[in-house]
């Protein structure tokens, strides 16, 4: 698919040397066992990665001690019992395992991908797992740098490695083109509809996706990361602007305006949704929270990334 040789050495798929970009999941053997009694489906908690492992605090008391776990993911996000754990293995040619774990924190699956991992994100049901990585050697790309992000069905172990020959309309016409990169998938809670981005000819857009059909379409310029509120109505992404990068902004998706949170500073991550009125984000090594009315931000959970809070 348009894949120099080094690039096409580096990623390992499923067992059975798959070469496809849809395939079917496979279990793997367990890694080592985690700290006993750790919960990350345990109601009322934030988890988040907390040197370089997995760890919980209380959402009404984000400043307390953290729980922390054994499990050590470099990226990683959770949902109604199902995590994804993505974690770097360094070599000539870094590549990432995305590990997808149970509630106690268990291996259940394994995908070995290149690159080295960017976003992660679990519907809210827990069902659906996404992954970005970041992956060298595209002869199309102009720093020989892209993009890959993966999809999987839980329920059913149904993979799709790489998203990037899914159909796609822009302005409404079939959209072809070589470069073409997707990132940071957020779902909706039917499992099947979901928002990313895409970029190509040197501008960024915001997707709608249908999983099932398998296709997708541009609502707007200029939106990256996407998050989905918790009831489906509005979207935090990052913006660029100047002089930026980047600004959190917050999308209505029935109105389709956007305002700017009272975080001015420039965030690179993919936020997360604390409740329908906050948004939670990685800001020098910590974990910030602001309001999607415009508030000022807080430091909600120190020396932390990738929140996630279980409801």
């Amino acid at each position: 698919m348009r894949r120099l040789l080094v690039l096409v050495v580096a990623v390992v798929v499923l067992a059975g040397g798959a070469t496809a970009y849809a395939t079917w999941a496979s279990s793997s053997r367990p890694s080592a066992p985690v700290a006993a009694g750790f919960d990350a489906a345990e109601p009322g908690r934030v988890l988040v990665r907390s040197g370089g492992r997995v760890a919980s605090v209380p959402a009404a008391d984000p400043g307390a001690p953290p729980r922390v776990s054994s499990r050590a993911c470099d990226r990683f996000y959770t949902a109604n019992g199902t995590t994804l754990c993505l974690v770097v293995r360094p070599g000539p040619l870094p590549t990432t395992q995305a590990l997808v774990l149970d509630r106690s924190l268990r291996e259940t699956r394994r995908i070995n991908l290149a690159g080295v991992p960017s976003r992660a994100r679990v519907s809210a049901g827990g069902r659906m797992a996404s992954w970005t990585v970041f992956v060298t050697g595209d002869s199309y790309s102009s720093g020989g740098f892209s993009t890959w992000t993966g999809i999987l069905d839980t329920r059913t172990g149904y993979l799709i490695t790489n998203m990037e020959d899914i159909p796609l309309y822009l302005d409404g016409r079939r959209y072809h083109s070589a470069d073409v990169n997707y990132w940071g998938v957020t779902f909706a809670a039917d499992d099947n509809r979901f928002y990313a981005t895409v970029a190509t000819k040197g501008r960024t857009y915001l997707v709608e996706g249908d999983f099932g059909a398998w296709r997708a379409r541009t609502l707007r310029e200029n939106a990256e990361c996407p998050s989905l509120s918790p009831d489906g109505t509005r979207l935090v992404f990052k913006k660029r602007v100047s002089p930026g990068p980047w600004r959190l902004h917050v999308l209505d998706l029935a109105t389709m305006r956007e305002r700017p949170l009272g975080e001015r500073a420039s965030i690179d991550d993919q936020a997360a949704w604390l409740d329908d009125r906050t948004v939670m984000y990685a800001k020098d090594g910590d974990v910030w929270a602001a309001g999607v009315d415009g508030g000022p931000p807080r430091r909600m959970i120190a020396d932390a990334t990738s929140p996630a809070p279980v409801r």
